[in-house]
């Protein structure tokens, strides 16, 4: 399926503040969005200097295609770009160039297992949104890795989404050992914890999202353990 990349404008709609540092924005397209579940966009803040890299990013759809809106989700920090976008009031129009990436969900695929860390997690939510809505029967396990409880963004949805259908299995991780939190487990995503969630590893379609030195040991763990090339699909996450 091919998919045409165009520039068009967005009317900003609202602001969901997922964790502490964690927020999605909401904005409804001049014209409807063809995307695909896993893809990712640009917005832009400096139409005048597009490879302007401090106000014009690259973000996941965090939102199903069956949308009436498109969202996409940032961890906050002090850039320039950050603050352009909690300065977003309701009505205001941005530029978006969309859509884009090849790490994408396809119905054809009957067995997948999302590794997520951090703001990772943003495109998951994009393709697990689409195949609930769509009550399809992917078999779909998810292991998404943060530091602490805090930190899990989108978990009231990913428990929704998993209690409604026994097709979507959520393992959450945190690497901080003084969580009381015992629906939690504890460490990072390692090649026996992979092999102990994922048993049926070498049937599955691999995709891994997060940060760049995360994303790099997470693929030699799936190669490991005798993953196929063709069935591991990376996302890099720079400049969160």
């Amino acid at each position: 399926m091919t998919i045409d990349v165009q520039k068009l404008k967005v009317e900003f709609i609202e602001k969901i503040e997922r964790t502490g540092s964690v927020s999605s924005f909401r904005f409804r397209p001049e014209k409807r969005i063809d995307f695909l579940p896993g893809q990712f966009l640009q917005i832009f803040f400096d139409d005048e200097h597009i490879k302007n890299r401090s106000l014009n990013k690259y973000l996941s759809f965090s939102s199903a295609p069956e949308r009436q809106y498109i969202e996409v989700t940032k961890r906050i920090s002090d850039s320039s770009f950050s603050k352009r976008l909690l300065l977003l009031r309701k009505g205001d129009k941005v530029s978006i160039k969309a859509p884009m990436g090849s790490c994408i969900f396809e119905p054809s695929m009957p067995k997948l297992c999302f590794l997520a860390g951090g703001i990772g997690i943003t495109p998951v939510i994009s393709i697990i949104e689409h195949v609930a809505l769509n009550s399809l029967k992917n078999d779909i396990r998810l292991i998404y890795s943060n530091r602490s409880d805090e930190d899990i963004a989108f978990k009231k949805e990913l428990d929704a989404w998993s209690s409604q259908s026994s097709n979507i299995k959520v393992t959450f991780l945190v690497s901080d050992k003084k969580s009381q939190n015992i629906d939690l487990h504890k460490g990072f995503i390692n090649k026996d914890l992979l092999t102990e969630f994922i048993s049926d590893f070498c049937q599955r379609k691999f995709f891994i999202f997060g940060p760049p030195a995360m994303v790099e040991d997470m693929k030699n763990i799936c190669y490991d353990i005798g993953c196929k090339n063709k069935n591991v699909c990376t996302e890099n996450f720079i400049g969160y």
